[in-house]
C-alpha cells in the first residue's frame, strides 16, 4: 500500500468537507442516486481513442451508453441516433488485429478496426454468443443450437444439434413389429423405398458443397448442456446430460403482497443433497460425417478415488463404483465462462472438467484425430475447490495457460508442450488473466503489496518479472486497447464509486476519465476507515479489517463498540475499493458521529486470502469466523478504548448466520446483534454453496449439526434482531420463520422479527432499508448507550 490508509481519491474531498452536513439514516438508506452512479461496464471505442461505459440514469432502472475522449473533452451521453453505430463490450479482434467482432442486443457486428467501416452479420431474434476468430481469419458463433460461420465473404450454417435419434436409426427389439414386417409385403417394401431415399438424400448433401451439412443428433435420451465449434467448422464438443434425470423437489415460495390481489406462489431452488447436480457426458462430433464419438473421462487422474469414502463409510452408504461423477459446463461463479475452449488452429481443444463432488477440477486436450482425452492438470483440494480462479485459454503460438490455486494462492502457469511454468508466486492472488494480442504479455489483476490493494499486474508469457502498472490501490478491472499500448481501468475507492482511468500498459501515471460522484456526496465529512490487521490467537496469521472511530478518541473514554459482518462468506469487505456494503459504510459513519466505534473483519472464509484461509471452514462453519470476531473484540478493546461490556454484531446473509452464532455461542459477549436474512439450518441452503463446505446432509450430518445456528438456539441470552424478505429466494424466508418457532418452544425473550414483504435477498425499495436499519439503530442505542 502506498498510502496510510487513506486512498488517493478521497483526500481531496476532505480538507472542503467540514462545513457540510453529516449523514443521516434516511440518507444513508435512500436510493443511491444521490450519492451518483458508479461506472459500470466500459470497453473500448475502436480506434482507441476514447471509452465507453454505462451509467444508471437517475429516478430509473434504465442504463445510458457515455463516452469519453482521451483528449480531455468532457463525458458525454450517447444520443439514440448514435447507438447504432457503437462497439459493445467485449470485442474479440482477430489475430492479425485488423478486425474485431462484437454482439450488439444479440447479433454478430464486425468492425475494420483500420478504417472503422462496421458490418452487421446477423439480425434476428436469437441472440449469438460464443464468438471465436480462426486463426484462417474466419468468426463462428452460436445461437441456440446451432453454430455460425463467416468466412469473409458469406455465412454458412455450420452444424447444427438435435437432442433426436437420426432418422432411421434402426427401433429397439419389437416381436409384434418384426411379425408385422415380416407378414405384410406392403409395409416391407414401404420401409425399403423410404430408407432408400433417405440414404440418396444423405449421399447428395455430402456430394454437394453449397448445402448445409447435416443435423447431428445426439439422441433422444439427452439433453444439450454446451458446445462449441472448432474455428475452421470441422468439429463439434458438446456437453450433455441425461433427459428427465431428477434433479430434485423444488420448493414453493409464498407471496402475499401481489398485483392480482390473490396469495400466489413461486417455485423455488432445491435443497443441498436433494439431488446432486446433474452429470454430464462428452462428445466428439464431426461436423462432416456426423460422427459421434464419446471421450470417455477414464483418463483423467483420481477420476475413480472417492476422497469421501470415509464419510461414506460411516454414514453406512455403500461404497462408490466406478469412475466419480463429472461436469463439463458448470455453475458457480464461472457464469456463462466457456469450459469448451478451441485453439485458432481448430486443431486441437482444451476442456474444464470438475468433479461433482467438487473435490478435482481437470483441465485436459483434445485431439480430434484421435478423439480421446489427454489430461494436463489436475488441481485436488481435500475441502473443495474454488468456484474462482478457474480462467484458462489458449495463446496464439499454442501454449496453453492457465489459473490454479495449488500453491495455496491462485497463480498463473503455462504449458508449451509437455513442459510446465509458472508465471507468478507468493502469497497473493492472481485473477482475471488478460493476454496481449500477439501472446507476448499477461495483463492481470493482483493484490501482491497488501491483500486488500488491488493493482493491475503484467508477466511475459514466456517467464520474468511481475511488474505492477497501476498505482491505484483500488483496481475493480480493466481492458487493454484495441493496439495493447493502453489499460483503460476502472477503479474505486472507499468513498469513490467505481471510475475510469488510462494508463499506459507498460506502466505509469493513471489519467482520470470520469468522476460521477454528486456535489453534495463528495462535500460530506466521511469518515475513511483504518486499514488494521487484528493478530489472530489462534494461528491464523493477522486478520485484516477496517476500524471506524472518531479522529480523536478522548482520553480515557470507553466507546460502545459495533461489529460489522459481510455476508457470502467468500467475499472479502476490507479491501481499498468502493464497498458492495456502501450503505452499511455509511451507517457505520453515522454510528461513530453517535459515539460508537465499529470494526469490520475479513474473518476466515473471506476473499483474498489465500486457499487455507478459505477453507478453514470446512465441515464447521461458525467456529474460525467467531474466533477471529473475539480476537478482534480484545484487539479493540486494547488498541481503541472499546468498551467490553458494550459490544454489539450485526451482519446480513452470511453475516447474520454469524450473528445468531455469536449470540448463541457466545451469549453475554454481545449485548445485541442484528441477524438479516441469516441461514439459521444449513440443510435448506442450496447444494452449489453447501456441499463445497459441509458436504450433504446425508453423509456428514456432524457438520450440519453443528454449523446450522438452531441446532444451539438455547444459548440465546441476549437482543436479537431477526430482519428478513418474505420473498428471498436465496436464503428461504422459512429459516426465520423456522428459528421464530424455535424460540417460540425454547420460551425465549428479548428477541423480534421484522418482515418485508416485498424484498428478497438484496433490498430494493429504500423504505425497507430505511425500516430495518432504524431497527438495528434502536436495538444499538437501546441495549449499547
Amino acid at each position: 500500500m502506498r498510502f496510510a490508509p487513506l486512498a488517493f481519491a478521497l483526500l481531496c474531498t476532505l480538507s472542503a468537507a467540514h462545513a457540510a452536513p453529516r449523514v443521516t439514516l434516511a440518507e444513508a438508506m435512500a436510493d443511491p442516486d444521490w450519492i451518483g452512479p458508479p461506472v459500470e461496464q466500459a470497453w473500448w471505442r475502436w480506434d482507441g481513442k476514447a471509452a465507453l461505459y454505462t451509467l444508471k440514469r437517475p429516478g430509473a432502472t434504465v442504463r445510458d451508453t457515455w463516452q469519453v475522449g482521451l483528449d480531455g473533452a468532457a463525458p458525454a451521453k450517447v444520443d439514440d441516433a448514435a447507438r447504432a453505430g457503437l462497439d459493445a463490450d467485449g470485442a474479440l479482434l482477430d489475430g492479425r488485429g485488423e478486425r474485431s467482432a462484437f454482439v450488439r442486443n444479440g447479433d454478430v457486428f464486425v468492425r475494420d478496426v483500420r478504417s472503422g467501416a462496421l458490418a452487421q452479420l446477423t439480425r434476428g431474434s436469437d441472440a449469438a454468443t460464443r464468438l471465436q476468430w480462426g486463426s484462417d481469419g474466419a468468426l463462428v458463433w452460436r445461437t441456440g443450437d446451432r453454430w455460425w460461420r463467416w468466412d469473409g465473404r458469406a455465412i454458412a450454417q455450420a452444424a447444427t444439434l438435435l437432442a433426436a435419434d437420426a432418422p432411421g436409426k434402426p427401433p429397439a427389439a419389437d416381436d409384434l413389429r418384426d411379425r408385422q414386417l415380416r407378414l405384410i409385403d406392403t409395409l416391407r417394401n414401404d420401409r425399403a423405398l423410404r430408407d432408400a431415399a433417405r440414404a440418396q438424400g444423405d449421399a447428395w448433401r455430402k456430394a454437394d458443397p453449397t448445402r448445409a451439412p447435416a443435423p447431428i443428433y445426439l439422441g433422444k435420451g439427452v439433453d444439450i448442456v454446451d458446445s462449441s465449434l472448432s474455428p475452421d467448422g470441422r468439429w463439434l464438443l458438446v456437453a450433455t446430460s441425461e433427459k428427465g434425470a431428477d434433479a430434485g423437489q423444488v420448493g414453493k415460495m409464498p407471496k402475499y403482497v401481489t398485483e392480482s390481489g390473490y396469495e400466489e406462489f413461486e417455485d423455488a431452488r432445491t435443497r443441498v443433497g436433494r439431488n446432486d447436480p446433474l452429470p454430464q457426458k462428452l462428445w466428439l462430433a464431426e461436423v462432416a460425417t456426423g460422427k459421434l464419438s464419446e471421450l470417455a473421462f477414464d483418463p483423467l487422474p483420481g477420476i475413480n478415488v472417492d476422497p469421501l469414502a470415509a464419510l461414506r463409510k460411516a454414514a453406512g452408504k455403500a461404497p462408490l463404483q466406478g469412475n466419480r461423477a463429472v461436469q463439463v459446463a458448470t455453475s458457480g461463479d464461472n457464469g456463462d465462462a466457456p469450459t469448451l475452449r478451441w485453439r485458432a488452429d481448430g486443431k486441437a481443444a482444451a476442456v474444464m472438467v470438475r468433479a461433482i463432488d467438487n473435490k478435482d477440477r481437470w483441465i485436459a486436450t483434445v485431439d480430434p484425430a484421435r478423439a480421446v482425452l489427454q489430461p494436463r492438470h489436475r488441481l485436488h483440494d481435500d475441502a473443495w475447490i474454488n468456484w474462482s480462479f478457474n480462467e484458462f485459454g489458449w495463446l496464439p503460438d499454442g501454449t496453453l495457460w492457465y489459473l490454479s490455486e495449488e500453491s495455496g494462492y491462485s497463480h498463473l502457469y503455462v504449458l508449451d508442450g509437455a513442459r510446465r511454468r509458472q508465471l507468478t508466486s507468493g502469497n497473493w492472488e492472481t485473477s482475471q488473466v488478460v493476454a496481449s494480442n500477439d501472446g507476448a504479455t499477461f495483463w492481470f489483476l493482483c493484490n501482491r503489496a497488501a491483500p486488500v490493494d488491488y493493482e493491475v499486474c503484467t508477466v511475459p508469457a514466456r517467464g520474468g518479472e511481475v511488474r505492477e502498472v497501476t498505482a491505484l490501490d483500488g483496481v475493480e478491472n480493466f481492458a487493454p486497447s484495441p493496439d495493447g499500448s493502453k489499460l483503460l481501468v476502472r477503479h474505486s475507492a472507499a468513498y469513490l464509486p467505481p471510475q475510469l482511468s488510462v494508463v499506459e500498459a507498460g506502466g505509469g501515471t493513471a489519467r482520470r476519465l470520469t468522476d460521477t460522484r454528486s456535489a453534495d456526496f463528495k462535500a460530506r465529512p466521511w469518515i475513511v476507515p483504518q486499514s488494521v490487521q487484528v493478530p489472530s490467537k489462534h494461528g491464523a496469521g493477522s486478520i485484516w479489517g477496517k476500524f471506524y472511530g472518531p479522529a480523536n478518541m478522548e482520553p480515557g473514554k470507553k466507546y460502545p463498540v459495533v461489529m460489522f459482518v459481510h455476508g457470502a462468506g467468500y467475499l472479502q469487505n476490507a479491501e481499498l475499493r468502493w464497498p458492495e456494503y456502501f450503505r452499511e459504510q455509511l451507517f457505520h459513519n453515522l454510528l461513530v458521529d453517535e459515539g460508537y466505534i465499529v470494526l469490520d473483519l475479513d474473518y476466515r472464509a473471506s476473499e483474498g486470502y489465500g486457499r487455507d484461509w478459505r477453507t478453514a471452514i470446512y465441515r464447521w462453519m461458525g467456529k474460525p469466523e467467531l474466533e477471529d470476531y473475539l480476537d478482534g473484540l480484545d484487539w479493540v478493546v486494547a488498541n481503541k478504548q472499546g468498551d467490553r461490556d458494550r459490544v454489539g454484531i450485526y451482519g446480513g446473509s452470511y453475516g447474520g448466520f454469524m450473528t445468531y452464532v455469536a449470540l448463541f455461542k457466545a451469549p453475554g459477549v454481545f449485548k445485541a446483534g442484528a441477524a438479516l436474512r441469516p441461514v439459521a439450518d444449513w440443510s435448506q441452503y442450496n447444494h452449489e454453496y453447501t456441499s463445497n463446505i459441509l458436504n450433504t446432509p446425508e453423509l456428514d450430518p456432524d457438520a450440519y449439526k453443528r454449523s446450522s445456528p438452531i441446532e444451539f438456539a438455547d444459548g440465546l441470552r441476549d437482543h436479537l434482531l431477526i430482519a428478513h424478505g418474505m420473498i428471498d429466494d436465496n436464503v428461504f424466508f422459512r429459516d426465520s420463520v423456522m428459528m421464530t418457532q424455535k424460540l417460540i418452544e425454547l420460551r425465549k425473550d428479548k428477541w423480534e422479527l421484522a418482515p418485508y414483504p416485498l424484498e428478497r435477498h438484496g433490498f430494493t425499495h429504500p423504505d425497507s432499508w430505511y425500516d430495518e436499519y432504524r431497527r438495528i439503530h434502536a436495538l444499538f442505542e437501546r441495549t449499547l448507550k
